[in-house]
C-alpha cells in the first residue's frame, strides 16, 4: 500500500522517556508510566494498559469555587503504561515546563489539555471581574516543577509586559502569575464595542509589572452567549478562564 499518509512526519513519534510530549502540532502524546491528569473527552486514541478515572470537582475548596462561577471542566486521571493521545478540536498544542516551586503561570481553563501530577494549582477570580457575571473570569494557577500542555486556536504572540498591556480577555490564555490584572470596561479605554463585538462582551484585560501574556487569534464565544446561562460546559467551550472546577488536589 502506499500513501503519503505514511511519511515519517505522521508516524508515531517515539521516545525512551515516559511523560507529556508533541506527537504533531495539534495531537499531544502522553508516554505513561504511572498518572497523569487530562481533560476529559479529549482522548483520541491509545495504546497498552491504561485506565481512564473520571473527576468531578474533587475536593471541597475547587467544589464550591465551581458552584460560584457556575462552570466547569471535568479532568480524568490517566493511570497505568501506555501511550494515550489527546486533542482539542484540532486545537494548536503547546507545552510547558515549570522549573521549581517559584515558577507559576496562569491559564485560561479551556486551553488546559493535560499536566503531570506533580504540579499544584488553584482557581482564582480575576481583579474587578464581580461584574461581569458568568463571563468567564476564573483562571487556574499553577506552580511546582512538572509538564503541562495547553492548546491555543491559531499561532498565538507572547507579549513582553514591560508596559501597561490590554487583551481581550476571551483571546487572553496564559499570562505570568506575578502580573498584576484587572477588568476594565472597553468605554474607559474609548474602544465603545469594538473590543469583544464577537463575543457580545465589552471589556478588556489589563495586565501590569514584569512577564508576558500568551494571546491566540481567536476569541471564544463565551457559554452565556451560547446558551443564554452562564454555566460551562464538558468540551472547553465555556467562559474565558478557570472554569477548573473539575481539577483535582
Amino acid at each position: 500500500m502506499r500513501s503519503n499518509l505514511f511519511a515519517p512526519e505522521n508516524q508515531e513519534q517515539e521516545s525512551a522517556q515516559p511523560g507529556l510530549r508533541l506527537q504533531n502540532s495539534k495531537m499531544l502524546k502522553i508516554e505513561l508510566d504511572g498518572e497523569a491528569l487530562a481533560r476529559q473527552g479529549s482522548m483520541v486514541a491509545y495504546q497498552g494498559d491504561v485506565r481512564f478515572e473520571a473527576k468531578g470537582s474533587g475536593g471541597l475548596g475547587n467544589f464550591v469555587k465551581q458552584k460560584l462561577t457556575g462552570e466547569g471542566v471535568p479532568l480524568m486521571r490517566l493511570t497505568g503504561r501506555g501511550d494515550v493521545f489527546l486533542a482539542d478540536a484540532a486545537a494548536d498544542v503547546h507545552l510547558i515546563d515549570l522549573e521549581g516551586p517559584d515558577d507559576a503561570l496562569t491559564i485560561n481553563g479551556k486551553n488546559v489539555l493535560a499536566f503531570e501530577p506533580s504540579l499544584s494549582h488553584d482557581i482564582q477570580m480575576v481583579p474587578g471581574a464581580g461584574s461581569m457575571g458568568g463571563a468567564g473570569l476564573f483562571n487556574c494557577v499553577f506552580r511546582g516543577r512538572g509538564r503541562l500542555a495547553i492548546t491555543a486556536k491559531g499561532a498565538p504572540v507572547v507579549l513582553t509586559v514591560d508596559a501597561p498591556t490590554y487583551a481581550d480577555p476571551q483571546a487572553a490564555i496564559a499570562w505570568s502569575a506575578g502580573l498584576q490584572t484587572g477588568l476594565h470596561r472597553a468605554e474607559q479605554f474609548g474602544l465603545g464595542t469594538l473590543i469583544g463585538r464577537t463575543t457580545g462582551e465589552a471589556f478588556t484585560m489589563s495586565f501590569a509589572g514584569r512577564g508576558f501574556v500568551i494571546v491566540q487569534p481567536s476569541e471564544e464565544l463565551p457559554q452565556s452567549a451560547i446558551s443564554g446561562t452562564g454555566g460551562g460546559d464538558q468540551t472547553g467551550v465555556g467562559g474565558v478562564a478557570g472554569v477548573l472546577g473539575g481539577f483535582l488536589r
